[in-house]
């Protein structure tokens, strides 16, 4: 008996302290306070957007307001490394994308975070498909366009969001499996680059659904095909790649969840399931749909596994191209 009693009084004595470490009262306690979501964009845009459509619905299942920062540049970088540097607490996120952790990382050499071990992963969220469009030039299918550029190689121009952009990757991914040769001229964003497209700088252009679709549905550009793997809700009649005769090609702009590195495993699991119950909401996919953007979520294993999937290739492709950004 006296054994009993003493092996039930260190057990609460290791229940006791395990009660009062930080990461346990934390855990009990969050949030209790605003949650910041930093978005590595500025005001206006698609992730903007679709950050504060996120923070609204995340706050409302955490029981605390979810206040979205805008921290734009250097291609998401100034944004990623300052949640890096948080407090590992929960109370401050990124809404990050492939940039951020799958090529950002292949093509810099000095980059102020590691794409792996600086972050807790949260999930998946959305996907964003990818267009090459066209302005007045002749043809109207990838087909076309390939016969163009082998034709007279290096002299067909095309723009993108950015040298490292997912645009860019997506260009130098078609450049290699079509056997052709473009000239690639980088803009600061969808504006400047569909504005070129228009203006006839550049003949072709790799955007974004979100910002190409106003411009094609008015009329100002055509589209030629998607570079996902499956055909756009807004633009069902736009072919993929792969259906265009390249098979297996696919590249897109997804975005992301994340906190600092070692969020306590309670908190990350508040957040997770958060995240999972904000993105099983039928009126938040109606959203997210009507800007153009294809919900697609996964949990925080479910994003390690795409980043560490997709590192490899990304770095192949950025190798094979000669992408660097130092």
């Amino acid at each position: 008996m006296l054994r009993s009693r003493r092996v039930s009084g260190l057990f609460a004595c290791a229940l006791a302290l395990a009660l009062t470490a930080p990461g346990a009262a934390l855990a009990q306690t969050y949030p209790d306070r605003p949650i910041k979501l930093v978005v590595p964009y500025a005001p206006g845009g698609a992730t903007d957007i679709l950050g504060r459509l996120l923070a609204a619905a995340m706050g409302e299942h955490l029981g605390q307001p979810m206040v979205v920062e805008n921290r734009p540049g250097a291609s998401t970088v100034v944004a990623a490394s300052a949640v890096a540097k948080a407090a590992p607490d929960g109370y401050t996120l990124l809404l990050g994308s492939n940039t951020t952790l799958t090529l950002s990382p292949v093509i810099r050499s000095r980059l102020p975070y590691d794409p792996v071990r600086s972050f807790t992963t949260i999930g998946l969220v959305a996907d964003m498909g990818l267009l090459v469009v066209r302005s007045d030039m002749p043809g109207s299918t990838l087909a076309d366009i390939v016969a163009q550029a082998r034709a007279a190689p290096g002299q067909l121009s095309y723009g993108s969001l950015g040298t490292g952009s997912a645009t860019h990757f997506g260009a130098e991914m078609l450049q290699s499996a079509a056997g052709i040769q473009m000239l690639h001229v980088p803009f600061n964003g969808s504006a400047p680059n569909l504005t070129a497209l228009m203006g006839g700088q550049v003949q072709l252009a790799l955007d974004t659904v979100v910002a190409s679709t106003p411009l094609i549905e008015a009329g100002k550009i055509k589209p030629i095909a998607t570079l996902g793997s499956q055909r756009l809700l807004r633009l069902p009649q736009v072919p993929t790649v792969a259906e265009s005769g390249y098979p297996g090609l696919e590249m897109s702009a997804w975005f992301l969840f994340v906190g600092p590195a070692d969020l306590p495993a309670p908190v990350l699991g508040k957040l997770e399931k958060a995240l999972a119950d904000t993105m099983a909401s039928a009126a938040l996919k109606k959203k997210m749909q009507d800007l153009g953007l294809t919900p697609a979520w996964g949990n925080g294993a479910a994003l390690r596994e795409r980043v560490q999937r997709e590192l490899p290739m990304m770095r192949a492709v950025a190798a094979r191209a000669g992408i660097r950004e130092d």
